[in-house]
């Protein structure tokens, strides 16, 4: 694995993450619903900056470990891969993939309210199953399975989820951020990158 020193930026998204997370959650609560992803604002009141600060607020301190350990194990072999500016794309990009496909299926749900890094983070999760797609990743930390088997898994899960979820429902996973990280995290290693889809066919064996 390689050292932080040797990934700036993945170094820089932790300390912005939580930084401005523990700050918001234990400092000023309130900013959090200034901050949050919400279709309605953006739409309405053209609060595009939604787009961008949902991702650095979380809504406790779990859900800010989980996503910046996922981010400190993936992201440095990404930031070394496509280098410092292409990991910066990847990395918003897949955020805005993410807000962007929840904004299209929450557009008319005034309660929708949605903060974290999860669809930045998938995004890099997903980046990382095109060059390794068979490297064990271990699910609650403890039960290994290969990281091909996880992302179909994922994307799967998070497309029942959405189907299942009410018109009307706030709160709970954002299924469709996960997702939209998913898809645009795959599409801009692919266009940085385009020799990752055809390693990453012969990998599996196509």
């Amino acid at each position: 694995m390689l050292d932080l020193t040797q990934t700036p930026i993945t170094l820089a998204l932790l300390i912005a993450n939580v930084v401005v997370s523990l700050y918001v959650l234990y400092r000023r609560p309130r900013l959090i619903g200034s901050l949050a992803f919400r279709p309605q604002r953006i739409l309405r009141h053209g609060e595009i900056h939604r787009l961008i600060t949902a991702g650095f607020v979380h809504v406790d301190g779990t859900h800010l470990l989980v996503n910046m350990l996922t981010l400190y194990f993936f992201g440095p072999l990404m930031e070394y891969v496509l280098g410092p500016i292409g990991y910066l794309i990847l990395y918003f990009g897949s955020e805005l993939a993410a807000h962007g496909l929840s904004l299209v299926i929450q557009r008319g749900n005034a309660r929708y309210s949605a903060v974290g890094a999860s669809g930045a983070i998938t995004g890099v999760l997903f980046a990382f199953c095109l060059y390794a797609p068979f490297e064990m990743l271990y699910l609650f930390f403890a039960i290994p399975i290969p990281a091909i088997v996880f992302a179909v898994g994922f994307v799967a899960i998070s497309m029942i989820a959405m189907r299942n979820r009410g018109t009307n429902q706030v709160g709970g996973l954002a299924h469709e951020a996960h997702l939209g990280g998913a898809i645009g995290g795959v599409a801009i290693t692919v266009l940085l990158d385009p020799t990752a889809l055809p390693r990453f066919l012969q990998q599996v064996g196509f």
